[in-house]
């Protein structure tokens, strides 16, 4: 017989498991619903609403856990002290596969969740705003926008072309951290240069 424990374990393997479908899911076609999830994950409607009562609390979920994931990242980069452009290209690199991963909330975000996947990446977005700013003051990003929205423009820029890149390849983390510097007033040259020394 089953211990409670390993019954909460199963438990949180399906849980799991239908999240990570349902970003496969959705990444391929963001109008996707329950059903389509649920047969992906080899598990029935029930099942899936079981752990998520609606498609909000599923897409709630997935901002959460992909906020957790871009905050980590994004603070462990910013505690190394290096110049803001140079962080920013250490963010992108490490951001590249999350990016790729929850390219489907752009998508999201711009239809009828979208209110409540921005508000879940305010601390993503604070975080972001923070070091554009630094930029800004050691004049390494340029001036012409405000820090928030100059962040929001050059993050956004990541996503389009991880959104784009999913269908040739292409691309890649390279283009879009160069796409991304320039959108913030790094000079071409510089740009090229710090993503040259990228490991």
């Amino acid at each position: 017989m089953p211990t409670e424990s390993s019954r909460v374990r199963s438990m949180m393997e399906t849980r799991d498991r239908i999240l990570d479908v349902a970003l496969h899911v959705l990444g391929e076609n963001p109008d996707a619903g329950m059903g389509d999830i649920a047969s992906a994950a080899g598990v029935v409607r029930r099942t899936v609403y079981d752990h998520f009562p609606s498609r909000l609390d599923l897409v709630r979920t997935l901002t959460e856990r992909a906020v957790t994931e871009m905050t980590a990242v994004l603070t462990e980069v910013n505690a190394s002290g290096a110049e803001a452009d140079a962080t920013w290209v250490e963010f992108i690199a490490r951001l590249w596969p999350v990016a790729h991963r929850y390219r489907v909330l752009l998508a999201l975000r711009r239809g009828e969740y979208g209110e409540t996947i921005h508000g879940l990446l305010g601390p993503v977005d604070d975080l972001l705003a923070d070091l554009v700013k630094r930029g800004q003051e050691g004049d390494v990003f340029a001036r012409h926008l405000p820090a928030d929205i100059l962040s929001q423009v050059a993050y956004g820029v990541v996503f389009a072309i991880a959104d784009s890149d999913l269908s040739n390849g292409t691309l890649g983390a390279r283009a879009a951290t160069i796409t991304s510097l320039l959108m913030l007033g790094v000079p071409e040259t510089r740009a090229i240069a710090l993503v040259g020394a990228q490991p």
